[in-house]
């Protein structure tokens, strides 16, 4: 599950099947050192999506959910599910599924000390208004991610600079509403970015 791309509509069929579900996701990347970090990426299934999640993840073509290298998944007592995926390390090393390098986080040791954190957003962004989907399949995309949101949190020891929101404790973070993402609508930089010090 590529937590970059999940507001981008090329192939929403595909991501309706594969990514239902993926309602509420929280990326956070907290700078331990000049090189190093620790990344906790965490997704929320609703308990009417999960139960179906889980019966597709048999088939040989399912993506499975909360498989990867260091996942933590509790089933809870509503039916609902969360998978915790924590890594750490340095940098290029963090598991951040981004396989073609779309959105990634960009680290840059300052001389200063501090660590710039920037992802670029054009990749976020996708095109719910496209011809291509038909009405059921866009109705079904509105009922899916309403009032569900993608938030990227950024942290270290003290937060210096940023152009995202500053939540106190050495974060800055920006929650966004998934909709807005798919609909193209909402209004984001060129890139997020904040600079902590670890």
């Amino acid at each position: 599950m590529n937590f970059f791309q999940i507001g981008k509509l090329a192939g929403v069929v595909a991501m309706a099947v594969g990514l239902a579900g993926c309602v509420d996701m929280t990326q956070d990347i907290r700078i331990t050192s000049t090189t190093t970090a620790k990344a906790t990426i965490t997704t929320t299934m609703s308990a009417d999506v999960y139960p179906m999640i889980k019966a597709g993840m048999a088939g040989e073509d399912a993506d499975p959910f909360c498989e990867e290298a260091g996942a933590t998944l509790t089933e809870n007592a509503d039916g609902s599910a969360t998978c915790v995926v924590v890594s750490e390390g340095n940098f290029d090393d963090l598991n951040l599924d981004n396989e073609d390098g779309g959105g990634k986080p960009v680290f840059t040791t300052n001389a200063d000390g501090t660590v710039r954190i920037a992802v670029p957003t054009k990749d976020m962004v996708g095109e719910l208004g496209s011809d291509e989907l038909d009405a059921q399949t866009k109705a079904m995309l509105q009922q899916m991610f309403e009032g569900r949101y993608l938030t990227l949190r950024f942290g270290g020891a003290a937060l210096v600079e940023t152009n995202m929101d500053d939540v106190g404790g050495g974060y800055a973070e920006k929650k966004m509403p998934f909709l807005e993402l798919i609909n193209g609508t909402i209004e984001l930089p060129e890139e997020l970015y904040a600079v902590v010090r670890p």
